[in-house]
């Protein structure tokens, strides 16, 4: 922007193809201790969404059949490290272990889950907003199985837990449901045809409690 002239920048497919077609790592840098992975959206809808780019334009690996894996590592630049100090090197993960470590400390974590609960409509809406991130990264990345089933059974089986978030949120309920049914559909969670029977079930129900 030059006084008043105002540039717009010029599409370039051909070099944005060139470079995804050869990356070889995506890397993500976090610097809030208190926002993570699961925590913003942008961050599987952006990063994930580059790694899945750059996977896209990979040729078939020959003993696997699927297309070549692109790795994202994760480098946490809350913690005082430096990159030119060598006894402080900040850390950095593969995005698999960093999702389970969030997984299994917040929406896994029983006591977030009750204090979101207690919250109301705010915190269900909190617990749904991060259903959908996980279909996200599951997109983009490799979440384990145990998060799905474990979350199905904290949020949606657990009747308790169940009629608190109908009652304080049941739209935000309703895509709890959802997600974890998008999951099974899509192949991204494995679970047996019980547990699919009771979510559907239970989206049936919500759908009415919301059309209500």
């Amino acid at each position: 922007n030059e006084g008043n002239e105002v540039r717009s920048g010029t599409a370039r497919p051909v070099v944005l193809d060139k470079l995804l077609s050869t990356t070889e790592r995506v890397v993500q840098e976090i610097d809030s201790v208190e926002y993570g992975l699961t925590d913003i959206q942008e961050y599987y809808a952006n990063t994930g969404a580059l790694k899945k780019a750059a996977e896209n334009r990979k040729p078939l690996d020959s003993t696997t059949g699927q297309k070549k894996k692109v790795p994202l590592s994760i480098i946490e630049a809350f913690g005082g490290g430096s990159f030119e100090d060598s006894s402080a090197r900040l850390p950095v993960r593969d995005v698999e272990d960093v999702l389970r470590l969030e997984y299994r400390s917040k929406l896994l974590n029983p006591k977030w889950r009750d204090t979101m609960i207690d919250q109301g409509s705010g915190g269900a809406y909190e617990i749904s907003q991060r259903m959908t991130a996980i279909v996200g990264w599951a997109a983009t990345a490799d979440v384990d199985n145990f998060v799905f089933d474990e979350a199905a059974e904290r949020y949606a089986l657990d009747e308790e837990t169940a009629k608190k978030l109908q009652k304080s949120n049941p739209e935000a309920f309703k895509n709890v449901v959802r997600r974890l049914l998008e999951a099974a559909g899509r192949g991204m969670w494995e679970t047996d045809d019980e547990t699919i029977e009771k979510l559907r079930d239970l989206y049936s129900d919500a759908d009415d409690l919301v059309e209500q």
